[in-house]
């Protein structure tokens, strides 16, 4: 049986996949952007609709948006308004991944409980 190095695949993941994967937890590394994401899976929202519904800071509001308007993921557009609104709405390319968190929450609701049923909690 061979000994699995640190950061390396197991034998069954394609070196590929693995980068490919890799690249995934790059995009999305953090706490927030998958929730933001599924929040705009809904509709667009403004950015304080967004703060608030999340609970979470401005400034790390700001700077989960902006990294994911720079991967593609989101759109930002600045309503015409007194003052000035700005909308974020998920793009076609953060959309493909509504599928990939399906199945993170389907994995994780089946593990919840697996581990109550089971006492690991």
């Amino acid at each position: 049986m061979m000994a699995k190095k640190k950061g390396t695949c197991q034998p069954t993941c394609s070196a590929e996949m693995c980068r490919g994967i890799q690249d995934l937890m790059e995009i999305l590394n953090g706490k927030w952007k998958i929730l933001i994401l599924i929040k705009l899976f809904e509709k667009p929202y403004t950015f304080m609709e967004l703060s608030r519904k999340l609970k979470i800071s401005p400034r790390m509001l700001t700077r989960e948006l902006q990294d994911m308007e720079m991967n593609g993921l989101v759109t930002r557009t600045v309503l015409l308004t007194k003052p000035n609104t700005v909308e974020y709405a998920v793009t076609k390319t953060g959309i493909s991944l509504k599928k990939v968190f399906t199945h993170m929450g389907n994995w994780g609701i089946s593990y919840r409980e697996k581990c109550c049923c089971a006492g690991f909690n």
